[in-house]
């Protein structure tokens, strides 16, 4: 016969949930801790609301945004504009796609809601580009290539070679110089804060630098005539002078300058692992080049992402799968994590306008 000592959990160390008392609720601050005293997301989202309030208040700790998906699109652009105006990113890694959208808000151009059971087809036809509920005009995207062409032909970089963090700077001071409202990449380059898009190509931005480049070569051999039938071979040859290596090797001294580390991430793809490979690279640079150098490894995370980890994709896998590759701090070493499994556009605003409301009122106190 089994003999059970049933314990009080008080006895034990553990923490006591409590109801949610929406009376006692008086700010967005005051729900996620009280949500962070309930169950399951609502206790993540009051956890990532302490680990990310650390992070900010840690002067040691250089925090890096990963964020994918079509978060500009979906009208989240402003939130990743005022976490690099207060200070509290270091470095932002994005995709293309997502800074491009961005832009067309950034020099007034609009996106519009769209039943998602539209017929597309007929979107096509009217240069309605659909991101699932949401649509981007063709005409903006075309205003874009106007301002990266602009760029391109103002501007040019150090050493004659473009990295995407080089050319997001060079659009940031652009768009500061143009005035025409928040955006991403002008709080970024008032800021100091480098934006890295690792996958540069495959976004709308990426197009249009090769095709500036190409049109550039095109015109350099008298072919620009308007209408004229050109084969694929002459055409799909020019190559743009960019090096994604710079960006690697930029990222790489800013995270070795930093004491501490820290990163948030909205989504995942590429730009979350481009983020977080930092650290095994120094390892095997390390290794492979026979020095010493050290070891950086993230010490804080917060997480949003609704893909669950059983796909096996980087996306939905845990920090605690991260600490097997080196890339982050054991929780039992003092590493400290959140993840929450949600839409971003749910949670985020919450998450945010609580640590803003925090970070206010302990800077007023």
């Amino acid at each position: 016969m089994i003999t059970r000592r049933l314990h009080d959990g008080r006895e034990d160390g553990l923490r006591p949930l409590e109801s949610l008392d929406l009376d006692a609720v008086d700010s967005f601050a005051g729900l996620l801790r009280a949500m962070g005293r309930t169950a399951f997301g609502g206790r993540q989202l009051g956890d990532a609301l302490d680990i990310l309030l650390a992070m900010a208040r840690d002067p040691e700790c250089a925090v890096v945004l990963t964020v994918s998906g079509a978060m500009t699109v979906a009208k989240q652009g402003r939130i990743m504009c005022e976490m690099i105006d207060r200070g509290m990113v270091q470095a932002v890694v994005a995709t293309g796609a997502l800074m491009a959208h961005g832009l067309t808000e950034s020099i007034g151009l609009t996106h519009y809601a769209v039943d998602p059971l539209a017929d597309d087809a007929e979107l096509f036809e009217k240069g309605y580009n659909r991101i699932y509920d949401t649509l981007e005009m063709e005409a903006n995207l075309n205003d874009v290539a106007r301002l990266v062409a602009d760029v391109l032909d103002r501007d040019a970089p150090e050493g004659g070679v473009w990295s995407s963090a080089r050319f997001c700077r060079a659009v940031g001071k652009r768009l500061d110089a143009m005035d025409q409202g928040p955006g991403i990449l002008r709080s970024a380059w008032r800021k100091g804060v480098p934006v890295f898009i690792p996958a540069f190509t495959d976004s709308e931005m990426g197009l249009d630098f090769s095709t500036h480049a190409m049109h550039a070569a095109l015109r350099a051999r008298g072919k620009t005539d308007a209408g004229q039938t050109l084969e694929p071979d002459e055409v799909f040859e020019a190559v743009p002078s960019f090096n994604p290596f710079l960006d690697l090797q930029e990222f790489a001294r800013l995270i070795g300058r930093a004491a501490r580390l820290g990163i948030v991430t909205v989504g995942g793809g590429v730009p979350r692992n481009w983020a977080q490979q930092v650290a095994p690279y120094y390892d095997i640079t390390a290794a492979r080049l026979g020095i010493a150098i050290k070891e950086p490894r993230f010490q804080y995370g917060v997480r949003i992402c609704p893909e669950p980890v059983h796909w096996g994709g980087l996306s939905g896998c845990t920090y605690s799968e991260g600490v097997s590759w080196g890339k982050f701090v054991a929780p039992e070493d003092g590493g400290r994590y959140a993840e929450i499994h949600a839409d971003a556009t749910l949670v985020w605003p919450l998450l945010m306008k609580a640590a803003f409301e925090e970070l206010d009122a302990a800077a007023h106190r």
